[in-house]
């Protein structure tokens, strides 16, 4: 590791590049041949779009930023994440288009937005009577599910959503206790709410320990990891909450008015990978009630931003004459064995994400010519697949099609607009942000 403020010559640089073992490495590595790429995708019209599309679209993104505060311990931080729903009328931004150039103000108002944030311990910083920051920030993370209010009328916290996803994990392989570090040995199936180990301490166990983010906990240094895996569960818990309060409310029937844009893919990463297989179950049950209703399955998008996948469409979408492969509202529905060989390779008989997604990759370039990677989620037993590539699977497909059309935004390169929505919500400013959350803590952190 560098001194602060040294910067590395080019020496080192050359002596590394130089070295046989480098080169030796370099030589073995798996390099795709030229000859074995033709055509790498065979970009298929998109289906003509539905009559009518969804009046309403809700999109939701979050952020996270951690912080280093002062509270007598070197390296003491404390990480805050935001995550954000925007609802979007475009019935009213329909109107708005009809008279161009819009009122700024009637704009905004065709937005309403809602956040969840949240203050988590970092590394060094104990609450309450807990002996570890790793403690401390499991109380945290159930605290924040068990207190955040999405719909004031209903009153039902995440929470309840989040157990009754954890309802569904497997309980075949109980899961260690997260006071193995203090010496505890026992083995443990999480309960809803607040249960107790089984040890002679009795110590608390939340059913929030059931995510085992805190194993990635550092009890020393930067924990942006762990913030980033918490914002990604609330993000795709928010989801799965907001179509039960409709369903509570008694609601969906008129889900078909409305469709969902989820930040990312349609996935969970990481030690609470089985909410994938959850969320897919509980998407499954509201599906078939939506479609007794509506005669139509749920609309939900999950969008990209970076990663391999969109790396790879901009790849692709370049002819050797420059001239783009992808025509205008053109798809490409992404299978196992093109995943395997062209973007992520693997000779492993285990589909692709078997378990971490519940919804399926596909390419998008929007009649603007932006393109979109997007996943749809498997709303049936028959969409669960990666083999077949007819969308008729997928009834939403073309409605699907037709609002990435409508809602792509020039504000950024192949963005959505109801997401940039959502981001700007949720979004904590990296430098002002920074000093501000910082005298928040501090602030808060005096006796």
């Amino acid at each position: 590791m560098p001194y602060e403020g040294e910067y590395a010559g080019y020496r080192s640089l050359r002596r590394i590049a130089e070295t046989a073992r480098v080169q030796q490495l370099l030589r073995r590595s798996r390099v795709l041949p030229a000859e074995s790429l033709g055509t790498p995708a065979a970009p298929v019209s998109a289906p003509v779009a539905p009559e009518s599309l969804p009046e309403f679209t809700v999109a939701v993104d979050g952020s996270y930023a951690e912080v280093d505060v002062r509270n007598g311990y070197p390296g003491a931080k404390v990480g805050y994440c935001s995550v954000a729903s925007v609802l979007v009328n475009l019935r009213a931004v329909d109107r708005l288009d009809e008279s161009r150039p819009a009122d700024p103000v009637e704009f905004r108002r065709t937005e309403e937005a809602a956040a969840v944030d949240a203050a988590l311990p970092g590394s060094n910083v104990i609450t309450r009577d807990h002996s570890s920051a790793r403690d401390s920030f499991r109380e945290a993370v159930f605290d924040v599910l068990h207190d955040a209010i999405v719909d004031e009328e209903d009153r039902t916290p995440l929470l309840d959503t989040y157990e009754a996803l954890l309802a569904f994990k497997p309980g075949q392989r109980p899961q260690v206790c997260p006071y193995d570090y203090d010496g505890c040995d026992e083995h443990l199936t999480v309960a809803r709410g607040l249960s107790t180990c089984a040890c002679p301490r009795r110590r608390p166990i939340y059913s929030t320990d059931a995510l085992r983010v805190h194993e990635r906990f550092n009890d020393v240094g930067t924990n942006g990891e762990v913030f980033g895996v918490v914002m990604q569960i609330w993000e795709r818990v928010l989801l799965v909450h907001l179509l039960r309060c409709f369903e509570r409310r008694g609601w969906l029937d008129r889900a078909s008015r409305l469709a969902f844009f989820l930040d990312g893919p349609l996935a969970v990463f990481g030690p609470p990978a089985w909410l994938s297989a959850a969320i897919q179950t509980e998407l499954q049950r509201l599906n078939t009630k939506v479609r007794a209703q509506t005669g139509t399955d749920l609309v939900i998008l999950g969008v990209e931003k970076s990663g391999g996948f969109v790396t790879h469409f901009d790849e692709i979408d370049q002819m050797e004459d420059n001239s783009p492969r992808f025509p205008p509202r053109s798809y490409f529905m992404l299978t196992d064995h093109y995943i395997k060989e062209r973007v992520i390779f693997s000779d492993s008989p285990k589909r692709y994400g078997a378990d971490t997604y519940f919804g399926r990759k596909f390419f998008y370039k929007t009649a603007s010519g932006a393109r979109i990677v997007a996943s749809i989620p498997f709303l049936t037993p028959e969409q669960d697949t990666l083999d077949i590539d007819d969308v008729a699977l997928y009834p939403q497909f073309s409605t699907a099609c037709a609002l990435l059309d409508k809602l792509v935004t020039s504000r950024y390169p192949n963005a959505l607009s109801p997401l940039v929505s959502a981001h700007a919500q949720a979004a904590i400013p990296l430098h002002l942000g920074a000093k501000v959350l910082q005298q928040l803590a501090r602030a808060l952190m005096r006796p």
